[in-house]
């Protein structure tokens, strides 16, 4: 089932985001903000997650559907498609080519804690990089397989991180990777955690964490990073959750977790 799912995931994937980068070149204006006014919604991530939702819909109607933008909707097949119809939305809206369409597919509630992820595309279309995976398939760009970087000190690190759009929580991150900028060889952020998940399962990245995430903006990266040899978790034994998310390289996690515990995140 993973294949096919997967074959699904990642034809809607390329189509969402030729809407997106045909609406990116039209011109992009804010639409609404939600949590906080940085958080921005364009009309272009409601069209593009109108579309994901009506193929996903025609193909598979007895799914559940969680997307950014639209919410949840219940299915009885146990299986659940998580959208992300633009992430990166400021990005977008400024034009810098580092956005995303990230679609993953899991079997179980949409909770990190308990769901199987079956299947997941990222898909970059303002430079044409498709990320994908299935289950035990393996991690794919394009169709070259993909792996996570070899284990490197911290101080070699190239790590990458993520702020929240609470305006408390940002003050309190930014004071953290003041912190840790010395022990680590350098600090990216990049604005698309799906993007910095599949550059860690790409090796692009050593390290990525973050706060405040929601199951959206990970779940189609976790599985693509974790396929590519990558952990992704939360906190100590706990899965990832909006408290927190770190990935990378196994020998890479461990060090990088216990000197952020140190420095206080």
């Amino acid at each position: 089932m993973s294949t096919e799912l997967l074959e699904l995931t990642r034809a809607i994937a390329l189509e969402a985001g030729q809407l997106a980068a045909q609406r990116r070149r039209e011109g992009v204006e804010v639409a609404a903000t939600k949590s906080s006014i940085v958080d921005v919604v364009t009309a272009a991530d409601r069209e593009v997650e109108e579309l994901i939702r009506a193929r996903i819909e025609a193909a598979r109607p007895q799914d559940a559907i969680l997307g950014e933008e639209g919410g949840a909707s219940g299915g009885t097949s146990g299986i659940t498609w998580l959208v992300d119809p633009i992430d990166g939305t400021v990005n977008y809206l400024y034009g810098i080519p580092h956005y995303a369409v990230s679609i993953a597919v899991v079997e179980g509630d949409p909770d990190p804690a308990g769901w199987t992820p079956l299947a997941g595309a990222v898909f970059n279309p303002a430079i044409d990089e498709l990320f994908t995976a299935a289950r035990d398939g393996g991690a794919y760009l394009g169709e070259q397989r993909i792996r996570v970087a070899d284990a490197v000190p911290l101080e070699q690190a190239l790590i990458a991180t993520g702020f929240s759009y609470d305006a408390a929580i940002r003050g309190e991150q930014g004071a953290l990777v003041a912190r840790l900028l010395p022990h680590v060889r350098d600090i990216r952020r990049l604005g698309t955690a799906s993007l910095d998940l599949v550059g860690v399962a790409n090796g692009r990245l050593n390290g990525f964490y973050e706060r405040t995430l929601n199951p959206w903006d990970h779940a189609a990266g976790e599985l693509i990073a974790r396929e590519a040899g990558a952990i992704v978790k939360g906190r100590g034994a706990a899965s990832p959750s909006r408290e927190f998310l770190i990935a990378g390289h196994p020998d890479v996690v461990g060090p990088l977790e216990e000197l952020l515990d140190e420095l206080g995140a």
